[in-house]
């Protein structure tokens, strides 16, 4: 199993945040993705972040489709994964309506066929031929006007693997059939199955593949509790959090956290929790919210539970477990960190 971390440039210092990554990257990390939500955009960072690390994969979690063409977007893969030398992974996600066309006012339409057709022309662009394409979303050159098929003036120099952040079922079957990993979220490794596996894996039988083509990159916050009381108060921290993901999430109709949650055995939770929160009752949706769904979907607990909870996902087919550590200060986030990165390699041994 390999290790990463997720960072939001527009979260706290920038200067602490450098230091969690290169400080991670000597702790053994193997990834750091770089998230874009309504913040800080991904490629500026990474393109820091590149000149600040040697050895550790960077990747967009996420560029977001809609804000940028398909052409702009290859652009930014190429220069990124030229600049560090092949070591960007180009992470893409489809977000939602709330902030594709609350934020930047375009329409949050058809995500399928545009999410098929935006990596069709990044990986057609980084061959270094002239781009020539025509789809439902987007033909290249534009017709009707003077323009001909142009190609870019830089070439990759490496392969750059796609990784899709999916979570509704036509976009998970769409993963398993081109993409090259996926970043998944709100996981549970009990009700993965219905949930996403099946899902994935009908799209890697249509293009011929197999589970062994995609690189399964999960993600959770992992936090260390000490003794069963301070367990108890951790839980109970984290359930406004969930209550956020399941009713603050995306738009006041489309919530593909929610649905997730909903799939995996909670939709009636799921579904109060949503209209306690739109209506205002923020406390009263965190109250809905279990113990059992906190630990379920996150790395919390006494070592000993991580290390088996690490064990539970590896089982079910986590290749890559992206960390979220816990911790006021960047001290203690890299002692969580550190702590976790032993477990997987205690556990990675084991196997070896």
């Amino acid at each position: 199993m390999r290790t990463s971390t997720t960072i939001e440039a527009s979260h706290g210092s920038w200067r602490e945040t450098v230091d969690f990554v290169t400080e991670a990257e000597k702790l053994g990390l193997d990834i750091c993705w770089v998230a874009e939500a309504w913040g800080a955009e991904a490629p500026s960072p990474l393109g820091y972040l590149a000149a600040r690390t040697e050895r550790m994969l960077l990747g967009s979690g996420v560029i977001q489709l809609a804000t940028r063409t398909p052409m702009a977007i290859a652009r930014a893969a190429i220069t990124l994964s030229n600049l560090s030398e092949g070591r960007f992974l180009l992470g893409l996600g489809p977000s939602g309506p709330q902030v594709i066309e609350g934020l930047h006012g375009v329409p949050f339409a058809r995500p399928l066929s545009r999410m098929r057709e935006t990596v069709e022309i990044v990986r057609q662009a980084a061959t270094g031929e002239k781009v020539a394409y025509t789809g439902r979303e987007f033909t290249i050159p534009l017709p009707g006007g003077e323009a001909k098929p142009m190609r870019l003036d830089v070439r990759a120099e490496h392969d750059i693997p796609i990784y899709l952040a999916t979570l509704s079922p036509k976009m998970l079957q769409l993963t398993g059939e081109i993409a090259d990993g996926w970043l998944g979220t709100s996981f549970v490794p009990e009700g993965a199955k219905a949930a996403y596996f099946d899902h994935l894996d009908r799209g890697l039988a249509t293009a011929g593949r197999t589970r062994a083509d995609l690189d399964i990159c999960q993600g959770a916050e992992v936090a260390f509790a000490e003794d069963e009381e301070a367990l108890r108060a951790m839980v109970a921290g984290r359930k406004k959090e969930l209550a956020f993901s399941l009713g603050g999430m995306g738009s006041a109709s489309t919530n593909f956290y929610n649905q997730a949650y909903s799939r995996q055995g909670w939709a009636e939770v799921a579904t109060e929790v949503r209209e306690r929160w739109q209506a205002g009752d923020r406390d009263g949706a965190a109250a809905l919210v279990t113990d059992d769904m906190v630990l379920a979907t996150t790395l919390i607990g006494t070592e000993d539970m991580v290390r088996r909870r690490l064990r539970v996902w590896r089982d079910a087919g986590v290749k890559t477990v992206r960390f979220y550590p816990a911790g006021d200060t960047l001290d203690t986030r890299l002692t969580t960190l550190g702590r976790a990165l032993d477990l997987v390699r205690e556990m990675n041994s084991e196997t070896a």
